[in-house]
Order: C-alpha cells, then sequence, then structure tokens
C-alpha cells in the first residue's frame, strides 16, 4: 500500500514543483505628494512582500502636479491614487468618476499656526492680521470657520497666497499665521529652526473632523478583484506598521534613504497614531457631516448620495 502512496506522492509534487508561478499583476499608486511617513502603510506593504503575496507588483509614483493623481485615476491611467477627502467632495462635484475605497491617516492633519511667542494667542487675536495659505477655497472656508467661532469673518483678516512656502512665511514676519500647515510636519519644521509653534487643531475650532489621506479608485473598477487584494495587503502594512514601528522605520528608509532625517524621523513618530487601522472601514456619519459642511461654506453646489462617491468594498 506505502509503495503505491509514496511515489504518487512524488510525481504529485513534482508537478506541483513544475508548475509556472502566477505572474504579478502590475498595480499603480499614485501619490499626492512627494513619498513621506504619510505613506509609510503603503511603504512597509511594499518592502514586507504583503502586496506581492496578494499577486500585485505595486508601483509608488510621484506627481509631477499634486493636483493630477485623482484625475489621471478617474481618466483610468493609474489603479488607485492618494488623495484628501476634501478634494474628493470637490472632485465628484465637478463630475469626476471617482470612489473612496480606503482612508490612510483618519484625522485632520490639517492646523491654523501661529509662533508661540508672536502675537497671536488665541484666535480672536487674528483680527487685522495677516494669514497665509496655499490653496484658495478649502483653506479659507476652514480659516472662515475656525473666525466665526470667535465673531470674526474673512472680511477681518488679510489673506496673502504664500504657494506652499508656509514655514518660510511665517518664519520671515511676512504672516501673521498660516492655514493649512500640517501639525506632522510644520510644527517639527519651526521646532528645528528654534522656534515653538502655536497650533489651532481645525477639528477643535468649528470644523468638523475628516480623514486626511484617502485612497480613490475610479468608479467602473470597484469590482476589480485587483482592489480587494491591494486593500487587503495595506491593512497588513497597517498593522504591521502599529506593532513594529521601529522595524517599519528601518523597512520605509530601505526603501528611500535619503528621507533619513530629524524631521521625517519626528515626522514619523507624529503621525503613527494617526493612521487608519482598518483602511477599507468607512465612517458614514462623518463623510456626510463634512459634505454638509463643505456645502454649507460653499465649497461644493451639490450633496449627491454618500454611496455614489465612498464605499467598503468587499474584501
Amino acid at each position: 500500500m506505502f509503495r503505491k502512496i509514496i511515489p504518487a506522492l512524488g510525481i504529485a509534487l513534482s508537478l506541483l514543483l513544475a508548475a509556472p508561478t502566477r505572474a504579478a499583476e502590475p498595480f499603480t499608486v499614485l501619490l499626492d505628494w512627494f513619498l513621506n511617513p504619510d505613506h509609510a502603510p503603503l511603504v512597509v506593504a511594499l518592502q514586507k512582500g504583503f502586496f506581492a503575496e496578494e499577486g500585485l507588483a505595486v508601483d509608488l509614483i510621484e506627481p509631477a502636479d499634486p493636483n493630477d493623481p485623482p484625475k489621471l485615476v478617474a481618466a483610468g491611467q493609474a489603479e488607485v491614487a492618494v488623495s484628501y477627502q476634501p478634494q474628493l467632495h470637490i472632485l465628484v462635484g465637478e463630475g469626476l468618476p471617482l470612489t473612496r475605497i480606503a482612508t490612510l491617516v483618519a484625522t485632520p492633519l490639517n492646523t491654523l499656526l501661529a509662533l508661540e511667542d508672536g502675537p497671536i494667542k488665541t484666535i480672536g487675536d487674528l483680527k487685522g492680521r495677516k494669514i497665509g495659505y496655499s490653496v484658495g477655497g478649502f483653506e479659507d472656508a476652514l480659516l472662515g470657520a475656525m473666525l466665526k467661532q470667535v465673531g470674526l469673518g474673512l472680511d477681518d483678516v488679510e489673506l496673502i497666497n504664500v504657494n506652499f512656502s508656509l514655514s518660510p512665511a511665517l518664519l520671515s514676519g511676512q504672516v501673521d499665521a498660516v492655514i493649512g500647515a500640517y501639525r506632522n510636519f510644520e510644527l517639527n519644521h519651526l521646532d528645528l529652526e528654534g522656534h515653538k509653534g502655536r497650533a489651532f487643531f481645525i477639528e477643535e475650532h468649528g470644523v468638523p473632523a475628516y480623514d486626511e489621506l484617502i485612497i480613490v479608485a475610479k468608479n467602473d473598477t470597484l469590482r476589480d478583484a485587483k482592489l480587494a487584494a491591494f486593500l487587503r495587503a495595506v491593512e497588513r502594512g497597517t498593522t504591521y506598521l502599529i506593532n513594529h514601528p521601529a522595524d517599519s522605520w528601518v523597512a520605509f528608509l530601505e526603501y528611500r534613504p535619503e528621507l533619513d532625517d530629524e524631521l521625517n524621523r519626528r515626522a514619523w513618530a507624529d503621525t503613527l497614531p494617526r493612521f487608519a487601522l482598518r483602511p477599507a472601514a468607512l465612517d458614514r456619519s462623518r463623510y456626510e457631516a463634512f459634505a454638509a459642511f463643505l456645502q454649507d461654506q460653499g465649497v461644493i453646489r451639490n450633496n449627491p448620495a454618500l454611496d455614489s462617491y465612498a464605499v467598503e468594498v468587499a474584501r
């Protein structure tokens, strides 16, 4: 009996070993900006082989223009893009066929930032002051909501477009405060320059909480099995990152050695507790509340049904 089984097992093993390995399918992820610690779950999933185990050959692409990634996905030029929840509402309102399928950073990073030793101690102190911004429409809507909490309006301040040069504009005295500064980067940058920042967290001053970084896909690809595989790997990457932050930092630097500096080390630590532990999960009430806020602020004109632009993909 055993003499018959053993040769049969040998033949089966030979056939298994001879079977061709299934080639990994290419999968392009367009980032929202240059690669940084905000993208840690993606890099960890790549470096630890979680994407490969799902049969995906993932390519992380930094954009030449940060406005392009969602539009390229909507045009079918990539599988997914990293974007922002506020941007999603705006783009959907413009008719782009985009849907949120996952969250990377589950809290706002945006702040209203001033120098701790400067004249701005409270939001009320902004009256008559200069405030720098980079993205018109959305950032002044955030600022307007914050000012409203203390009986002020946008007419009570002078807005100056500093074109993403937030910290330098603040340090040079060009402006008294900036809106749009990230709490995990600009605060640390000021400190490294020898200045303490005073951050007013927008979700504590009249702005509903929202997801800072999300992942969007084209509407007609939501049933693609590759998206489900991608999301499984992202969740594994996030779990590994939270459980093994030091090892994950090493993996991150192996992927991008030039980011090994004090600013990125600090940003890594500050971003770690803000990653979505269940990336695919959707907080429906949060999305609906923020959409209503944007409509009230005049940032979007229409507020479509949530299911048309945000879903939980079956995994």
